[in-house]
């Protein structure tokens, strides 16, 4: 969105454990609106650098900002919505009351949390599980959900991370549509780190991690 500030700027960063490094000056920009899809091998450090993006990690060394949200995320509940490899649900709670929680965690009554999860899970086509819990669930489902989850409060800025991995290749192709058909919704960047190509072709913009640096072929990412 032509004149939205970044959803998110990274000054080299740098992600190390004990001797290992994971990012290694990394220098990045999410535009408003951006759609970018993270490659590399296992290990490369997609995992880590969506991390540092979402603001659930810190960086070794180095500056991470979200001046669309002028603040950091942990301060600005629900205005980064996270998506993991798994789909993370809260096993005693139904689909609806996971999908709620972010806007709980803001600080919202309980009416308009349930009230917003449930607009949430009917614009992904997911009105009959309101009431299901995870176990009922299936694998495609319960993403699906997690997907609702993340963006029931209109993130700035949506960040998945593998969130296909475990999916047959039908089941991932639709969680793509539901990523990218939300994320157009509220006017969201979205960034998915990813192993599967067909995945990435249908992101848009693609970062390449190797060895913890950012490669971005054709366009410049960094």
């Amino acid at each position: 969105m032509a004149g939205s500030p970044d959803a998110f700027t990274g000054l080299h960063l740098v992600r190390t454990f004990g001797p290992a490094t994971a990012v290694r000056d990394v220098t990045c920009v999410v535009p408003a609106g951006a759609r970018i899809a993270v490659t590399g091998p296992s290990g490369s450090g997609k995992s880590t650098l969506l991390h540092l993006i979402a603001g659930i990690d810190e960086p070794t060394s180095g500056t991470a900002r979200w001046p669309a949200l002028d603040g950091h995320p942990r301060d600005r509940p629900g205005r980064v919505g996270v998506v993991l490899q798994g789909p993370a649900l809260v096993p005693t709670l139904d689909a609806g009351e996971n999908v709620a929680l972010p806007l709980l965690l803001a600080g919202h009554p309980a009416r308009v949390a349930r009230q917003a999860a449930t607009e949430a899970l009917d614009l992904l086509g997911l009105a009959d599980l309101t009431g299901r819990l995870p176990h009922e669930l299936s694998g495609g489902q319960a993403q699906r959900v997690s997907v609702a989850r993340a963006v029931t409060a209109g993130p700035d800025l949506i960040v998945a991370d593998e969130p296909t991995a475990a999916l047959d290749s039908a089941a991932a192709a639709h969680l793509v549509d539901v990523l990218l058909a939300a994320a157009e919704r509220i006017g969201a960047a979205l960034v998915v780190a990813t192993h599967d190509p067909a995945v990435a072709d249908r992101i848009g913009t693609r970062w390449e991690l190797v060895d913890g640096v950012v490669q971005a072929p054709g366009e410049p990412a960094c």
